[in-house]
């Protein structure tokens, strides 16, 4: 068959649209929820889409960027644009849902569709791997898996497709059956039911009754016993059933698991013979996600025997891209397991986030298995990559060499890895920023590893998708039209600079707020435009902060006369920041001196008030509601005061992370989103809601056994009366991990086991007591995570999460993650 055609008028008649259309013969080939994410602009239909925030706020964005096609809820926007094509509808979400569902059922195809509180994305990558040889697959990007992800997955499908393998997740009631309409799965999976997610749902029953919508029309499904229970098997959907269990009676009944040097051995019994498979991993996670697999290729039909041969052969999957300091000040984002059209389109928005370099260069492998006429293919990725503004290509492989005319830009291209790798010494990456993105069987790990800078074994995760999720937790909680200063002072909480802020620039946070001049500097130097303020300015740096256009806190009448005199005479309306003293008593101007400064700033056509703030004390603290009220009251009398000597309004803010979620009728003009970002906020019962940003981790260099009354570390201050088993570990008190941890006081996660300190903490090396836990070296040793949370190691050492991260040394290397 051939591939439907969509024209604006016919998607408006799929989704029976009121319209206003300039040409309805346009031809749509991508639909766009995001403004910032762009393919080709003349084929996009954008959806404005409102969740966290109002899609039709960014038509203009989307409209600059060239696309004149939009599905629009509200009427007001129709008449802006003569040029465009708007189709008006009821529920913008739903149009999408709808013409992806459409698009499905043009298709005769076989879908694999996969739930579960974890392991979709893996399970979904994995079966991709095993089945490529026998099928032309179309699959989620990522994990692709909400009621926005799966219309979107959905609508990759083409005619040239015989497999699709789509992941769906909900969090909440009455989600599913919207998924369940656009995937229309033949095979059913469900991976697990876990505590993921749990928050929308009344009971694991419920949760789990949702989840199973998704299989209401398939012709079988492959599950779990154990994770079926709350139902029973008799009510589970599904002409057909396969199971597998590694602990009860099942149709494949896992009987033996055993780590063999770093892999793990399975056997099983299936149609009452005894079977048995290799799996090339060994954690918990992985061993499971791998037995779903092997049911999955067993119901469909493969032999034991073929089974065991592709499992063996599968290889990692790495779904996050890795932000890593490169050699020569580049920057090198890692996304070197996988190349598809789809994640490449992901990765190149990732990398235009990532601004701090002037130089984009892309390292890409030829793609296979994707079904596309070649010249089509490389066309397209040719259009994309000049969409995206990228200098440099980089092509490994002879098939995507064969193109070299498509692409308009610098050039170079590599037979094979091997080839790359001999030539670098004589390649030159010098300050850019560099995408490396290449199909598994490239081996792309050795080109990250000649551009990566070797790093300290000691290394802070950040996620930056966590971080996302963070920043949307607090915008569903202000009030509509309320801008957020996000805080980014002392390195981001010890988590980078540049790279958080171009982050929260991306996502269009109002506002950025520094300590110090020199943190700004840095920020507008790395490509950040947002407003900065600066919060401690000294003197001697008011001729950096106008050179650069940073906005100063003005807290006293000496240091507003003295960045008066800074500025020069042809300086007007420079923007500035009142701080008032409601009651912290740290900076910022006192109610009697306020008549003053008004004279000052009213009589001043240089400066100009872009706004007044306070600070909170206690907005967590329900013991101190009275004296927070006190302060709100007695900042609302300073700023009215203050403005109407101004003659105009300046943005007014009083609230902090936790007087985001304990004072509402607080939010004013502007909020300051602080360790809310980072995941922490002591006014929200353990952080709910909220995502751990950073990893904190590090490896075991030696393990010794010690006899009985030996002793450990500086002093002998760690006693083994018993003697027994220590690891050492490569971080100490230069990185941050200071001494109060010693002597059993701080505590490290090695192969899942919470193993103590033991002795005093070295400049950078810590002792463990491992006494009866299986540790060599080289393994990780987890110093704070999900589990084992920053707030408990505060809390060991009577401090607070912000103490903890902002000592994190400089020579600990970050590493950031994006999905």
């Amino acid at each position: 068959m051939q591939n439907p055609i969509y024209t604006v008028s016919k998607i408006a008649e799929i989704l029976n649209a009121n319209t206003k259309l300039f040409d309805g013969e346009l031809i749509i080939h991508y639909l766009v929820i995001d403004s910032r994410s762009v393919l080709l602009p003349e084929s996009s239909m954008f959806f404005a889409l409102s969740s966290h925030r109002n899609g039709h706020e960014f038509i203009k964005d989307a409209y600059t960027k060239g696309i004149r096609n939009f599905v629009v809820t509200e009427a007001k926007y129709i008449h802006e644009y003569p040029d465009g094509n708007f189709l008006l509808v009821n529920d913008a979400l739903a149009a999408l849902q709808k013409l992806s569902a459409y698009h499905r059922n043009q298709f005769d195809l076989k879908t694999i569709g996969i739930t579960g509180s974890n392991g979709k994305t893996i399970v979904k990558e994995w079966l991709y791997q095993l089945l490529a040889a026998d099928f032309n697959i179309v699959k989620s990007p990522k994990s692709y898996n909400s009621q926005i992800g799966v219309p979107l997955s959905v609508w990759q499908i083409e005619a040239e497709h015989t497999l699709g393998i789509f992941e769906a997740g909900i969090s909440a009631v009455n989600e599913m059956e919207h998924l369940a309409e656009i995937i229309r799965p033949e095979i059913g999976i469900l991976t697990n039911i876990g505590e993921a997610h749990a928050e929308g749902f009344s009971s694991k029953k419920e949760k789990l009754t949702e989840k199973l919508k998704l299989f209401s029309t398939s012709g079988l499904l492959i599950y779990a016993p154990e994770y079926v229970s709350e139902i029973g098997i008799k009510n589970l959907p599904g002409k057909k059933q396969f199971s597998w269990s590694s602990k009860q009676a099942a149709d494949l009944q896992i009987t033996t698991v055993e780590p063999i040097e770093g892999r793990c051995y399975l056997r099983a019994i299936y149609q009452n013979r005894e079977i048995e498979c290799i799996l090339p991993f060994k954690d918990k996670a992985s061993i499971e996600n791998g037995m779903i697999c092997w049911a999955t290729l067993l119901a469909l039909g493969y032999s034991p025997e073929q089974a065991d041969l592709r499992l063996e052969k599968l290889s990692p999957v790495s779904m996050r891209l890795e932000l890593k300091n490169g050699i020569n000040q580049c920057s090198v984002i890692d996304d070197s397991y996988s190349a598809d059209i789809s994640s490449l389109a992901i990765a190149l928005d990732f990398l235009n986030q990532q601004n701090q370099h002037p130089k984009k260069t892309v390292i890409l492998s030829e793609l296979f298995e994707t079904g596309r006429d070649d010249l089509d293919l490389y066309t397209e990725i040719a259009g994309l990559l000049s969409q995206k503004k990228i200098n440099r290509l980089i092509g490994i492989g002879a098939n995507i060499a064969r193109y070299a005319n498509l692409f308009t830009f610098e050039t170079q291209f590599f037979e094979d890895t091997s080839a790359f790798v001999e030539a670098f010494p004589g390649l030159h990456f010098n300050h850019e920023t560099i995408l490396v993105k290449g199909a598994r069987r490239f081996d792309f790990g050795r080109i990250s590893k000649l551009l990566t800078q070797k790093i300290h074994d000691t290394v802070l995760e950040i996620d930056l998708n966590a971080m996302v999720g963070n920043l949307q937790f607090y915008r569903s909680k202000i009030k509509p039209g309320v801008k957020i200063m996000a805080m980014v002072k002392a390195f981001s909480y010890g988590s980078g600079s540049f790279e958080i802020a171009n982050l929260l620039q991306f996502h269009k946070v109002d506002y950025l707020a520094v300590a110090y001049a020199d943190e700004g500097i840095a920020l507008r130097k790395a490509g950040i435009t947002l407003p900065i303020m600066v919060m401690s300015p000294e003197e001697s740096a008011f001729e950096a902060i106008i050179k650069h256009r940073l906005e100063p806190e003005i807290y006293s009448v000496e240091i507003l006369n003295s960045f008066l005199n800074a500025l020069s005479d042809y300086d007007f309306d420079y923007p500035i920041h009142l701080k008032i003293d409601s009651g912290m008593h740290r900076l910022g101007f006192d109610q009697a001196e306020i008549d003053a400064v008004a004279v000052l700033l009213k009589d001043s056509a240089r400066l100009k008030v872009q706004s007044i703030f306070s600070h909170l004390v206690a907005s967590d603290a329900a013991e101190h509601d009275g004296f927070t009220r006190h302060q709100i009251d007695v900042f609302k009398i300073v700023a009215t005061q203050l403005v109407n000597v101004l003659g105009y309004k300046p943005l007014l803010h009083i609230s902090n992370t936790s007087g985001i979620s304990r004072w509402p009728d607080a939010q004013m003009d502007m909020v300051r989103l602080g360790i809310g970002l980072y995941g922490f906020d002591s006014a929200v019962i353990n952080n709910r809601g909220l995502q751990t940003v950073m990893v904190l981790k590090t490896t075991v260099t030696q393990v010794k056994q010690l006899a009985p009354g030996e002793t450990v570390g500086y002093g002998r201050r760690g006693v083994m009366p018993n003697g027994g088993k220590i690891a050492t570990v490569k971080i100490g008190y230069a990185d941050g991990y200071t001494r109060y941890f010693g002597n059993g006081v701080g505590k490290m996660l090695i192969n899942g086991h919470l193993v103590p300190t033991i002795g005093s903490i070295c400049m950078d090396m810590t002792m463990l007591d491992v006494t009866g836990i299986e540790v060599k070296p080289g393994d990780e040793a987890i110093v704070f995570n999900k589990e084992h949370t920053i707030m408990q190691l505060a809390k060991d050492i009577g401090t607070i999460p912000y103490e903890i991260l902002t000592n994190i040394s400089q020579r600990v290397k970050r590493v950031y993650f994006y999905e």
